[in-house]
């Protein structure tokens, strides 16, 4: 496959998930605070207050336009729709909550602390059957902490595999490799090909996003971090594999030659520019500007990609005069945001894949109906068909856990002092399970 991704598109995502780190360009000030959450106002209307992080520099546009359309359909809500950038949203929320402020409904990233404080509804309060039905089965689960589920994911990202098709081609290699074993063999074809001109294998270990470079090899090894009933299963047999192969690509001369300090970024920047063969990265990885011949595949093993998602979530209020007909509001809300035209437009609008079964299936066909914020560019059909088909394979970081903090550390140590040779993998991960679980 050619690469697809159309330039605009790539430029009009000036961020990755702020899951991913991503720091919007043009922050807001966050000065305006929500009150009188789920009030009754003049004329008997319900007053719903919203927090929308802020994802580009027309993030503000398209919520206005939603804004004037979801009170033209629902003539009994009053929605007041306010954008706050990544970089104060946190500090905003936090003084909102202390001031006892907080919006009715907010779009962040992680929720665990919310839950924790009481401060949440739990979603199928407010989420219609429909609604529910539409998210993709995994995207909906991963906002659960022991089985109820918190928040509603906005949208989607996922990593996969990008493999320079020229590169692999030239040195023999005719697909995008499937297996472990296949991937040995096709770096080393590289190598034998190019030398030392072409790095066959981008991976990073670092401080940074270590805990990725975990996920992607232990869940396609048939591990990850917790077990069927949710445990930590942090030195399961097939983890210990997963690592002695992370090692294996090391040791082989296959990879960049600093995995324990650099991060995707440079290697993103490195396959963008046609020197390095095959990464593990996110689908908005490759530059815009970039001539590279590419496909994208699911990650080979178990063809399980990492998902990335952040949250809408709807904070209780006791003080609402009317509850019931502050949640019939609440799930207009989301009903009319979850509407597959309108969901659709705004995915190509902020350059982000749904969450939903519905515009998933609707922007693999016609994404070309909807334009890129802040330009003339269409969405991509071919792009959204490749990048949606993996959505439901994703898996999720289990971020709800306590403990998950210390296992992000701690096996990131494991890969790094495994991979120079100072503990085997089997005593590593022996060690963080019982720091861990005991």
């Amino acid at each position: 496959m050619k690469k697809f991704l159309a330039s605009l598109l790539v430029s009009a995502m000036a961020l990755t998930l702020a899951a991913c780190g991503g720091n919007p360009s043009s922050p807001s000030n966050g000065s305006n605070p929500s009150s009188g959450s789920g009030t009754t106002g003049g004329g008997d209307k319900t007053t719903i207050n919203v927090i929308i992080s802020q994802y580009g520099n027309y993030t503000q546009e398209w919520w206005t336009q939603f804004e004037k359309d979801f009170e033209a359909a629902n003539d009994t809500v009053d929605l007041n729709i306010e954008i706050v950038s990544w970089n104060d949203i946190y500090s905003v929320v936090s003084t909102r909550i202390q001031s006892k402020q907080q919006p009715d409904i907010l779009n962040i990233s992680g929720f665990a602390d919310y839950v924790a404080d009481d401060l949440l509804m739990q979603a199928t309060e407010y989420t219609s059957e429909e609604v529910q039905k539409k998210i993709i089965p995994s995207f909906w689960e991963s906002n659960a902490i022991d089985g109820t589920v918190w928040a509603l994911p906005i949208l989607a990202s996922c990593r996969s595999l990008f493999c320079n098709m020229d590169l692999l081609n030239e040195a023999g290699v005719t697909a995008p490799p499937t297996t472990w074993d296949e991937v040995l063999t096709a770096c080393q074809a590289v190598k034998d090909k190019h030398g030392d001109a072409i790095v066959p294998w981008g991976l990073d270990i670092s401080n940074d996003e270590g805990q990725a470079a975990f996920s992607y090899y232990s869940w396609n090894f048939g591990g990850g971090f917790v077990d069927g009933n949710g445990d930590w299963a942090l030195n399961s047999d097939a983890n210990v594999q997963a690592v002695e192969y992370i090692k294996k690509l090391i040791d082989s001369g296959y990879c960049n030659s600093a995995p324990y300090t650099d991060t995707r970024y440079p290697l993103q920047d490195a396959f963008s520019a046609g020197t390095l063969a095959m990464m593990i990265g996110p689908m908005n990885m490759v530059a815009a500007d970039s001539t590279v011949n590419y496909q994208s595949v699911n990650i080979p093993g178990n063809g399980v990609g990492l998902g990335v998602c952040d949250q809408l979530m709807v904070f209780k209020n006791d003080a609402a005069p009317d509850q019931a007909a502050r949640t019939e509001a609440i799930k207009a809300f989301f009903d009319f945001f979850y509407d597959c035209e309108r969901y659709s437009d705004y995915m190509v609008f902020e350059g982000f894949l749904p969450a939903t079964l519905d515009s998933s299936d609707n922007l693999a066909a016609n994404a070309e109906k909807y334009k890129v914020g802040g330009s003339d560019a269409t969405g991509n059909s071919e792009y959204f068909k490749t990048f949606c088909a993996q959505l439901p394979d994703c898996q999720f970081y289990p971020m709800q856990k306590a403990e998950w903090m210390d296992v992000r550390n701690g096996v990131i140590e494991v890969e790094q002092q495994v991979c120079q040779g100072q503990i085997s993998a089997k005593d590593a991960l022996d060690n963080l399970q019982a720091n861990i679980a005991g």
